[in-house]
């Protein structure tokens, strides 16, 4: 979910994790929100635009039409780490639309309830984001913590610069989880064919504009 965040660095206590910072953030806003979080910071995203739910639509659509039965959106996926014998949260993220690995097993759905709505990032074989006026949040915190929890492929639709880049082999940082990254990136003009990695279809970005 990412049009036009609202980023907030926090301080929070060790004992307070992340999830229940974003369901406070959640049960204090008037409006229906679903916040998701990246090195430290909570990033709450209002309503997207119509050309923000068109384009993401669209892409899903294609996926399913090409047969990748998993493509979905509106999951939400954790990335823990093990700190001094501790399970912590360090990214909660929403994206606009993915590809799962699998199904969720029993042991997928035992970890969401434990975690209080989230599923385990290594569902994850492909996540995708269409950016709004806050693009850097895509191409910076996402990017890195995408990157950290090894997902095979990360799709980034740039309204900002008219560009899709497809990240891909992605190098994880354990100690710095800020210093990871995808070793091969492509980029393609918005409104071009755009190839991703096997075994997935071409995408045709020119016909996201309505």
């Amino acid at each position: 979910m990412t049009a036009d965040p609202v980023t907030e660095p926090v301080n929070t206590p060790r004992e307070q994790d992340p999830i229940d910072l974003l369901i406070a953030f959640e049960e204090a806003s008037e409006a229906p929100i679903r916040a998701e979080y990246f090195e430290g910071m909570p990033v709450v995203a209002p309503q997207p635009d119509f050309d923000h739910g068109h384009m993401t639509g669209d892409l899903y659509h294609q996926l399913r039409s090409a047969g990748v039965g998993l493509a979905g959106f509106g999951m939400g996926f954790r990335t823990g780490l093990r700190k001094g014998g501790r399970d912590e949260t360090i990214a909660l993220a929403i994206p606009d639309f993915y590809v799962l690995r699998r199904k969720p097993t029993e042991l997928d759905e035992a970890y969401r309830k434990a975690h209080k709505g989230w599923y385990p990032i290594d569902l994850l074989a492909l996540a995708g984001e269409v950016t709004s006026s806050n693009h850097e949040t895509d191409t910076g915190p996402k990017y890195r913590s995408y990157a950290a929890a090894k997902v095979p492929v990360y799709v980034l639709v740039n309204r900002e610069d008219g560009r899709v880049y497809v990240h891909s082999e992605p190098a994880e940082d354990s100690r710095h989880p800020g210093r990871s990254h995808y070793r091969t990136t492509t980029s393609t003009e918005l409104g071009e064919k755009v190839a991703l990695p096997a075994p997935y279809p071409m995408l045709d970005t020119s016909v996201l504009f309505p």
